[in-house]
């Protein structure tokens, strides 16, 4: 059946890469490598980003990074921290001082206590910074870590920056929310998510810029 038809590569996918233990990686490799006796002329390509940690044999020909390019470690079972490639950054719009104990967005989910300073920051769930991030997510603001104040909104989050010196933020500057002090793997964690998911909901609002030599 297969005599007119010229094979170049036979692929298959890890179900479980992110979790090195998992018995099922063994047992997807040894069926894989069945099937690739009976193709033999063929080049074989198994591993995706946790592949490649696994062992040499599970790379073969050709191993497809995806997560893994972005710096992703955690959902690629990586044994250390890899360096992520991605930033991002959400200007503040506008800072209040609240005088009184006062809810902070939607279904007044989130307390503050009076003179508490809030920034308001032009990102939101419409843009990919999700909605389970609402009391749970953080930014950094000059360096300090700020958390979200109530839930995220549609093109709109709040962050407490009460402990931020009041002479080192002002509208117009940028919240982390992103960075080397909050990967993409805290932000997931915090989401109650993985960071695949982070990474391709970020939407197209955001102005991008490139940077390194070849750019």
């Amino acid at each position: 059946m297969l005599d007119g038809i010229e094979l170049d590569y036979v692929m298959s996918h890890l179900a479980c890469a992110d979790q090195p233990d998992h018995p099922k990686n063994e047992e997807q490799r040894k069926l894989f490598e069945e099937l690739r006796a009976k193709l033999p002329a063929a080049k074989a390509s198994f591993a995706n980003s946790g592949g490649i940690f696994l062992r040499p044999d599970y790379h073969y020909d050709l191993a497809r990074p995806g997560a893994a390019l972005y710096g992703i470690s955690r959902g690629c079972g990586a044994p250390e921290r890899m360096r992520q490639v991605i930033g991002l950054k959400a200007k503040i719009l506008q800072i209040r001082v609240v005088d009184t104990e006062s809810t902070v967005g939607y279904g007044a989910t989130g307390t503050v206590p009076a003179n508490t300073r809030l920034a308001t920051v032009a990102a939101g769930y419409a843009d990919g910074y999700l909605r389970s991030l609402g009391n749970n997510g953080h930014g950094y603001a000059a360096g300090v870590k700020v958390p979200v104040a109530g839930r995220v909104s549609m093109d709109l989050t709040v962050f407490n920056v009460s402990d931020v010196p009041p002479h080192a933020i002002r509208p117009g500057d940028d919240i982390d929310l992103i960075c080397d002090d909050q990967t993409v793997d805290d932000v997931a964690d915090a989401a109650g998510t993985i960071g695949y998911e982070i990474l391709t909901s970020l939407g197209a609002r955001y102005a991008k810029h490139y940077t390194g030599a070849n750019v």
